[in-house]
């Protein structure tokens, strides 16, 4: 697409410059006035240096700050690095070190470890910018910045070949690598998103709240609601009565959330009483929908979908649309209009219907590879796919059904046990909330199921749950050799800052293995 991602504002200024494009708080940006603050943003890295595929760091939690800096990188044609607000100092300048970012721009609350992290090996950053607060010598408060750029400045043109983002992903085990995302990446997943059968339009309205530093708090609903001229909300961070209010204050049409959020709005005791009639439909992704919380929007009446995506493909990849997310409850539904999808086998060949192997994957929004590793790049797409490294199956209609990373597949007595599979059922049982299943090892079967559960709580009574009962009620759903043979209790599960289960943190405590079982 010509002028890349950050020519979407200057059109939409274009042709409706009144309409309202970010909302925080109190402040209201309009198309018009977030084209010209976007365009003071790329005149001020200029300034400062920032060439084209130069790389900006930004650990910003979700605010109209970070879509400007987002919006203004891509029309100066430099490269927007997001970092996880919730990592340690030392992962942080790994990042910046890993990317070789030149200018790093962070929020005032997260100055310690931002600060700390400038200090770590192999970090160049030569220009520091700090969004709020008070300023440390060498940095530049935010709005100073801006104030400073001169408007109006033409922008080159910036070719969809372009990198536009480098994602991290969530490094749960190793270094974490930079999945570098094109413009054209970013604009197919538009494409992608509006062709699905829910679609967005310009009326739409989402609350922003799944964290932006990660492709699914951006690609889902954010940035195409930019390119369809719509409105986003954008929250902080997560509370779900705050994210509730805000849905019915907004009058919120669509709404994207990973699972684990979804399912604590659910815990909210006066649910019922917020008005969500707006709202067109929502979806989960970044995990699996536990079927339960399907069950609790489909009772009330609101329409809910089911999405799969990865960091490599800007997200979407699959869709199961309303109208089956009954009939085809567990699926991820079906490719999307400009993605291809297969199941194939260790020898990247086709498996027969209804049979599990890895899902591959191709189209126009699948990232170009990862930031200086050719190695990884070139086994990610081995024959031409990109191998996601899900296991799944997929029906004769085209529904994909995922049964879990091959990483985290469990073999018991020469059969294999998908973690998902357990863990929807034990989803099913009315004293569980929240459950994770891993692999541990075991002298006579080589692995033994071990389920980890957050029970539900009785009132004032605390947490119930009887072990040997949910072992029994498995057993009635499950074949035995699927069913946990050790159940733990706990309070809360693992999890990173978009809803993913750490298994890795869960082996460790649980099985005594960090890395999982290793088979030889």
């Amino acid at each position: 697409m010509s002028g890349g991602i950050g020519g979407w504002v200057t059109k939409r200024a274009f042709l409706h410059g009144e309409k309202v494009a970010l909302v925080a708080g109190e402040r209201r940006l309009t198309y018009a006035e977030l084209d010209l603050r976007t365009d003071r943003v790329a005149a001020g890295l200029a300034d400062h240096g920032v060439r084209r595929g130069d790389r900006v760091a930004v650990l910003l939690l979700n605010s109209i700050e970070f879509l400007e800096l987002l919006l203004g990188c891509a029309k100066l044609g430099a490269i927007l690095v997001p970092v996880n607000v919730r990592l340690s100092a030392r992962e942080i300048g790994f990042i910046l070190s890993d990317s070789g970012a030149d200018v790093f721009v962070f929020h005032a609350p997260l100055g310690g470890a931002a600060r700390a992290a400038l200090g770590e090996p192999g970090v160049r950053v030569r220009h520091t910018l700090l969004v709020g607060g008070e300023p440390a010598d060498e940095e530049q408060e935010f709005e100073a910045f801006v104030a400073a750029g001169e408007a109006g400045r033409p922008a080159g043109e910036i070719a969809g070949a372009e990198v536009a983002f480098i994602m991290y992903t969530s490094g749960t085990t190793g270094s974490p690598k930079g999945a570098m995302l094109t413009h054209d990446n970013i604009w197919w997943n538009a494409i992608n998103v509006l062709g699905t059968e829910q679609g967005l339009r310009h009326q739409d309205v989402t609350v922003t709240v799944a964290p932006m530093f990660h492709i699914g708090g951006l690609g889902v609903h954010s940035l195409p609601l930019l390119y369809v001229g719509a409105t986003n909300v954008v929250l902080p961070t997560f509370d779900p009565r705050t994210t509730l209010a805000a849905m019915v204050e907004h009058r919120a049409t669509v709404q994207f959330m990973v699972p684990a959020m979804w399912t604590a709005l659910t815990q909210v005791p006066d649910f019922d009483s917020y008005d969500l009639s707006a709202l067109t439909f929502g979806m989960g992704g970044g995990s699996p929908c536990p079927l339960p919380l399907l069950s609790f929007f489909q009772q009330r009446g609101l329409p809910f979908t089911e999405g799969f995506g990865m960091t490599e493909t800007a997200p979407l990849v699959s869709v199961l649309d309303a109208a089956h997310v009954t009939s085809h409850a567990g699926s991820i539904g079906r490719a999307a209009m400009h993605v291809e999808a297969r199941i194939v086998d260790d020898d990247d060949r086709d498996v027969p219907p209804d049979h599990v192997g890895e899902l591959v994957v191709r189209g126009p929004n699948v990232f170009v590879g990862y930031w200086m590793r050719p190695a990884e790049t070139a086994e990610a797409f081995r024959n031409g796919w990109f191998h996601t490294g899900d296991l799944g199956r997929m029906d004769r209609e085209g529904f994909i059904t995922l049964v879990d990373r091959k990483k985290d597949m469990i073999i018991s007595g020469g059969e294999n046990v998908y973690p998902i599979e357990v863990e929807q059922v034990l989803f099913g049982h009315p004293d569980v909330l929240d459950v994770a299943v891993v692999g541990a090892p075991d002298p006579r079967w080589g692995e033994a199921v071990v389920a980890v559960v957050v029970p539900r709580r009785d009132g004032s009574s605390g947490p119930r749950l009887d072990r040997d009962a949910l072992i029994a009620w498995s057993r009635d759903r499950l074949a035995h050799f699927k069913c946990p043979r050790e159940v733990h209790v706990t309070e809360e599960l693992p999890r990173n800052a978009t809803g993913k289960l750490l298994k890795t943190a869960l082996r460790a405590r649980y099985t005594g293995v960090e890395g999982g079982v290793v088979r030889r």
